[in-house]
């Protein structure tokens, strides 16, 4: 079963009256203050705004990088808030090609709760002549209890360890890899061993998955084939969460380190590696 679902899927769902809870995972690297204000003026109808930096992250330490991950009561308590129940699927869409409904899907999937993601997000509900809504959805509180979470997720001394059992991806923007721009953190460059593989070139322009053989192809030139042991990371372990459920998609397991470059760059003693090679 996919992970992703269409508009045209979803819109039936909620026609029926399925047992659908839609969240909006309005945020954005550029600006991650905005995404309420972004959901006001128009989501797809009934879905709650689900908040990345304070219901999907929790806040620490620099060297803790900058979302680390939320504890399981804490994620429980958000989902519960967005109306969520036992035997509910979630499905979570974003306005940015799936990169921040990923880190939901990620963690949700992880807690036991069957979830998707919206192919095409916001823009593809709006492509195929839905309406959308503009009012702030407080649902009644659901009842879902979580699993616990967190065995997906790597450590930092977990992360530098990867590159020897497995390939370690990097899905940054290659200028960031190579170390040549470091827009958000004290230190540019890569982890010794990552490979660099940005999670957009899994997409189409409308932000939806390309066909299997592609991903496949394009994951192989990175040494990344099925049965191979495979984590990622990204500058703050959101887009990382992207690439998984790409991998996921076409029938690869990854691993994610949540703390990722923010974390890396922060904590004193790790070695950097710059340039095109893992290094």
């Amino acid at each position: 079963m996919s992970d992703f679902v269409s508009a045209v899927e979803l819109n039936d769902l909620l026609t029926r009256g399925a047992p659908v809870r839609v969240i909006d995972v309005r945020w954005r690297l550029d600006r991650p203050e905005t995404g309420h204000d972004d959901y006001l003026t128009g989501h797809i109808p009934g879905a709650v705004f689900a908040a990345l930096d304070t219901e999907l992250s929790t806040h620490g330490e620099p060297s803790d990088g900058r979302h680390p991950l939320p504890s399981t009561a804490t994620l429980q308590a958000a989902a519960r808030r967005w109306g969520v129940r036992v035997g509910d699927t979630v499905v979570a869409y974003d306005d940015a090609k799936g990169t921040a409904a990923a880190r939901a899907w990620w963690l949700l999937r992880q807690a036991g709760v069957d979830v998707r993601v919206l192919a095409g997000g916001l823009r593809g509900w709006q492509a195929e002549g839905f309406e959308v809504a503009t009012d702030d959805v407080s649902p009644e509180p659901g009842d879902v209890v979580l699993e616990e979470i967190g065995r997906d997720a790597l450590s930092i001394d977990e992360a530098a360890a990867f590159p020897e059992a497995g390939v370690l991806l990097d899905v940054r923007a290659p200028e960031r890899y190579r170390g040549e721009t470091e827009p958000l953190d004290p230190v540019a460059g890569h982890i010794p061993g990552a490979r660099n593989l940005p999670t957009t070139l899994h997409l189409d322009d409308q932000g939806r998955l390309l066909d299997t053989d592609t991903v496949l192809a394009t994951l192989a030139a990175v040494g990344v084939t099925p049965g191979t042991p495979v984590a990622a990371y990204c500058g703050s372990g959101v887009t990382a969460a992207h690439t998984a459920l790409v991998l996921h998609e076409v029938g690869i397991e990854a691993k994610v380190f949540p703390g990722s470059w923010s974390q890396w760059s922060n904590t004193p003693g790790r070695p950097v590696a710059t340039g095109d090679q893992p290094g």
